[in-house]
């Protein structure tokens, strides 16, 4: 009997795999949830890896499992998916289960991020207290390293990496859309773990001791340095401890709270650049970087180094984080702004780095850090990474939102009395010690947008109105002044700093005064201000002010650039125009312009009138905003825009981009670049294929055109010799043939490349060409002479004549009278 019971367990899972092939998810659920409301702890532990595995997928892409980033509330699986790994469903059920007799899980190092990797595979323990007291060292060496986690941390590693797993997406289906199971999931799981309201609901699962046991007690060596600057402790409670029997109920499940935030943050956020790992590595990873290149130095024949030693070869990461991982970051980072403005106001303290000596519970405490001990640091290299490696196109918009987001956490107050727009809206006092703690991702995410926005199409409705957002947000009464205050605190001179510091601190009613305690506000907020900024771009950082005088050139650069796209835009919505006017009803007959290079000019949809007013609005709203942002002159940018108009003329425009010569032809400088970005001039694009072969067009028939091409083409190859002959005499019936046999724009001189020439010389030779028949324009005009002809009693033979005649007499006339014209 026992032997049966220790084999069981291997029969479930077999079973439970066996099902997942030939049962349907509803009923594999259903099961599920009888097994795990049936079976002990110590049979379940054997198929929870594998049911993890099963629903996320496995962590190198291989098994897709239940495919949650493309499961959408249209399919009839989403409400099953849902409820199954509701935080108060089954699976989680499972997990609570599973932790209250502290199972562990392995997984291998090699799936952490690049920035953890590489420290534990340098023998340095990672910043994360999340990582601490859970590696296991195996004797066969360094590159099979696993961590341990207990059920719920595995659940959520599994969950959280499900993100930025690798996925092979079907034909036809994206996995950035927000109502899909995954997006839905983190937004559930946030709320229910971060609640804003209430307290974190207690475990539905308790066993003989009476709850689920939280993890390991940490030790209080371990500080929280990788979360914050400020202080060696994250809590004022170590809210990992394990709780005594007579301890607060919300105390003993805060720890799934701060495990869920750190596993999130970790996984998604810690990313970065090997420039940027080398940066911000530890002193000691540096010294020990050190001793091996200097160990390796002195050897006389060096040993090939494994793979996973040495910083440059651990940290091999390439980071592209996708639409749908952005979009995942931005939900995170506006619930946790809403989950710390959800303190209790009595529990608000003056500045953020005020410690409360009142008694606050866990929950409340953990709100009153959570933003700038567990986000801040990763969040800003993160949008720096973004910021600097994202195309330049308008799926930028996503990260853009993201970090507006967290520079505005004063709009997830959760207040609706105030009915002010956003752009009357003043910042309240209150949250400058928030700017001036996060200076950098105000400050210098907004020169490296500059960046982008000088080298980004700005006629392009999209990407003005990301300079517009931006401008806006910026321009919010209060706001800059709080930016320029931060930068005047961090750029206190040291000496200056410790003349006011004050040698003791004495309240007035032992002999201190209101004003040293006042220099002792100022002391402690510069010493806020440099430590964030030192945190994050090093001691040794050269800090560009963003109200000095190098910013404001660069945004008056940016003016002209918009000054430029907006009068670009304004002359495209004109040409657009004309062209719309131009085209009149007589052009159907013939009478207006027939080029099949115009035609099709593959003309982005942006590029339409009304987008075009929409980028006029975006554009002239940003300069206002910029306007008051830097405090410019409105007569100096009016008298900068009209210079930059007048010396714009007509035939500036048709001026080609700036080049230089180079070996294979004309070579673009930075200035043409910009110059065509920004519509101000453009190479004399056309065509320079076979016309015949041209795209068959929306106003053709495409049966006429493929049936005329075959018919030219046997033509051509039996009589091309004698068309070759005619258009070479240099009478008048040459002229006549070439002008029914060539192309006419053939004759305009243009700068090839020798490529190009070489296919030219091979189209430019004498043929019949059939195509324009095909058209519905000459289909219609045909129809219209033939029925003209039959209201005066002609034949079709007849008419069919008259037509032959009046088109060999149209191209004689022009054959004679032709260059006449053009000289007039």
């Amino acid at each position: 009997m026992a032997a049966q019971t220790l084999q069981q367990p291997s029969f479930l899972l077999a079973n439970l795999k066996a099902d997942s092939i030939t049962k349907p998810l509803l009923q594999r659920c259903q099961d599920l949830v009888k097994i795990i409301d049936e079976y002990p702890a110590k049979e379940l532990h054997l198929i929870f890896p594998w049911l993890v595995e099963s629903v996320f997928g496995s962590l190198d892409g291989i098994i897709a499992g239940w495919n949650l980033r493309l499961l959408h509330s249209r399919s009839n699986e989403y409400n099953i998916v849902m409820e199954f790994l509701n935080p108060s469903g089954p699976m989680m059920k499972l997990v609570y289960k599973l932790q209250a007799e502290e199972y562990k899980y392995e997984i291998p190092v090699s799936y952490l991020p690049g920035p953890v990797k590489a420290c534990i595979q340098e023998g340095v323990l990672p910043d994360c207290p999340l990582f601490h007291n859970k590696l296991q060292f195996p004797l066969s060496g360094l590159l099979t390293l696993n961590l341990s986690l207990n059920p719920f941390e595995f659940f959520m590693f599994n969950f959280a990496y499900c993100l930025i797993m690798p996925k092979i997406y079907p034909q036809g289906q994206l996995g950035s859309s927000t109502d899909s199971a995954y997006f839905v999931l983190v937004d559930t799981y946030l709320k229910y773990f971060l609640p804003s309201e209430g307290s974190v609901p207690p475990s539905p699962f308790s066993d003989s001791r009476g709850s689920v046991t939280a993890p390991s007690p940490r030790s209080s060596s371990v500080s929280f340095a990788g979360y914050g600057v400020h202080s060696p402790s994250l809590l004022k409670h170590h809210i990992f401890h394990q709780p005594s029997v007579n301890a607060d109920p919300a105390a003993q499940e805060i720890w799934r709270s701060e495990t869920l935030l750190q596993m999130f943050v970790e996984i998604w956020l810690h990313h970065y650049s090997l420039e940027m790992y080398q940066k911000l590595q530890s002193p000691q990873v540096k010294l020990a970087l050190l001793q091996y290149r200097l160990s390796m130095s002195s050897m006389p024949c060096q040993p090939h180094a494994p793979p996973g030693f040495g910083t440059l070869h651990t940290y091999q990461e390439p980071f592209t984080p996708t639409d749908e991982h952005v979009l995942v970051v931005r939900l995170l980072v506006k619930h946790l702004h809403a989950f710390s403005n959800s303190q209790k106001p009595e529990q608000l303290p003056s500045s953020p780095s005020a410690h409360s000596h009142t008694h606050t519970s866990p929950l409340e405490e953990f709100k009153r850090v959570v933003v700038q001990r567990f986000v801040q640091q990763k969040l800003y290299l993160f949008l720096q990474h973004c910021f600097s490696h994202w195309p330049l196109d308008a799926s930028f918009r996503a990260v853009l939102e993201t970090w507006l987001s967290f520079i505005q956490p004063w709009r997830y107050t959760g207040e609706k009395s105030n009915p002010q727009p956003d752009q009357n809206r003043v910042v309240p006092d209150k949250w400058e010690s928030f700017v001036q703690e996060n200076l950098l991702v105000y400050t210098k995410l907004f020169q490296v947008f500059l960046n982008r926005a000088v080298r980004t199409d700005l006629v392009n409705a999209k990407n003005a109105l990301m300079v517009f957002r931006v401008a806006k947000v910026f321009a919010q009464p209060n706001l800059p002044e709080m930016i320029q205050k931060g930068e005047q605190l961090f750029l206190e001179p040291e000496h200056v700093l410790h003349h006011r510091q004050p040698r003791g601190y004495l309240t007035p009613s032992q002999g201190g005064s209101y004003l040293s305690s006042r220099q002792r506000v100022v002391t402690d907020m510069v010493f806020r201000v440099k430590s964030h900024v030192y945190a994050l771009e090093g001691q040794d950082c050269q800090y560009k002010q963003m109200f000095g005088t190098e910013l404001r050139g660069a945004v008056m650069k940016l003016i002209q650039i918009i000054a430029q796209a907006r009068q670009t835009a304004k002359r495209i919505s004109d040409h657009s125009n004309d062209v719309a006017a131009n085209s009149s009803f007589l052009s159907w007959f013939g009478l207006g312009s027939y080029d099949l290079n115009t035609t099709f000019s593959g003309a982005e949809p942006e590029e339409s009138g009304e987008c075009l007013k929409k980028t006029h609005e975006f554009l002239d709203r940003a300069l206002e905003n910029l306007c008051q942002i830097f405090k410019l002159n409105q007569g100096q940018l009016t008298q900068l825009i009209s210079n930059l108009g007048s010396s714009q003329d007509d035939g500036n425009c048709k001026q080609l981009p700036d080049c230089i010569q180079g070996e294979n032809g004309l070579i673009l400088t930075d200035l043409g670049r910009r110059q065509i970005i920004n519509g101000l001039r453009r190479f004399d694009i056309q065509y320079q294929g076979d016309l015949e072969l041209q795209p068959i067009r929306s106003y053709e028939n495409a049966l006429l055109v493929r049936l005329f091409y075959r018919i030219s083409s046997l033509i051509n190859e039996r009589f091309g010799g004698h068309m070759n002959a005619l258009c070479t005499r240099p009478d008048f019936l040459g002229r006549l043939g070439r002008r029914y046999l060539t192309d006419p724009s053939s004759t305009i001189k243009l700068k090839h490349s020798p490529l190009s020439r070489r296919t030219l010389e091979r189209n430019n030779q004498p043929r019949l060409s059939l195509r324009p028949l095909a058209s519905y324009r000459t289909i219609l005009l045909l129809m219209f002479l033939y029925v003209f002809g039959a209201l005066l009693s002609l034949g079709p033979v007849s008419s069919t004549v008259l037509i032959l005649t009046g088109g060999f007499l149209y191209g004689l006339l022009m054959t004679l009278f032709g260059d006449k014209l053009k000289t007039h």
